[in-house]
Parts: structure tokens; C-alpha cells; sequence
């Protein structure tokens, strides 16, 4: 029974063209978290680097990196001295 289940699920999302539209949008919402989280943490290496560097302050980090103010404050008091 419970083979049969999943059989009927797969089914819908590979051959319903609704579960199709369904299983399509899961797929673009999973890529679009992927590559929003990938860009996050290109920004977090940037702006510790940049932090490392000591010539911007706070702010001009935050605006080049795309973070808040907070989030580079964040990252300067857990940057290694």
C-alpha cells in the first residue's frame, strides 16, 4: 500500500501537468534560496576581508558589500585580532 502511494505521488508530479507547474516552482524557489544564500556568503567573505584590511570604515564596507551596518559590526567583533 504504502509503495503504491508513492507510486501515485511521483506519477502526479512527473506526468499531471499540474504536479508538474507544482514540482517546477519547488525547483526555481529551491535555486533562487541556493544562489541568495551563495550570494550571502560571497558578501560575508568580502566584507571580512575587508575588515581584516582596516581602511573602511563600518559603513563603507556595509555599502559595498551589500550588508547593514549591524551585520559587519557583527562580523568585526568575531573577526579574529
Amino acid at each position: 500500500m504504502y509503495y503504491q502511494v508513492l507510486a501515485d505521488r511521483v506519477r502526479y508530479f512527473k506526468e499531471d501537468e499540474k504536479g508538474v507547474t507544482v514540482m517546477c516552482k519547488a525547483m526555481e524557489d529551491m535555486r533562487a534560496e541556493a544562489r541568495a544564500e551563495g550570494s550571502k556568503e560571497s558578501s560575508i567573505r568580502m566584507a571580512r576581508e575587508m575588515i581584516k584590511d582596516r581602511v573602511l570604515s563600518y559603513v563603507k564596507i556595509a555599502q559595498y558589500s551589500g550588508l547593514t551596518v549591524d551585520e559587519v559590526k557583527e562580523l568585526a567583533v568575531k573577526q579574529p585580532a
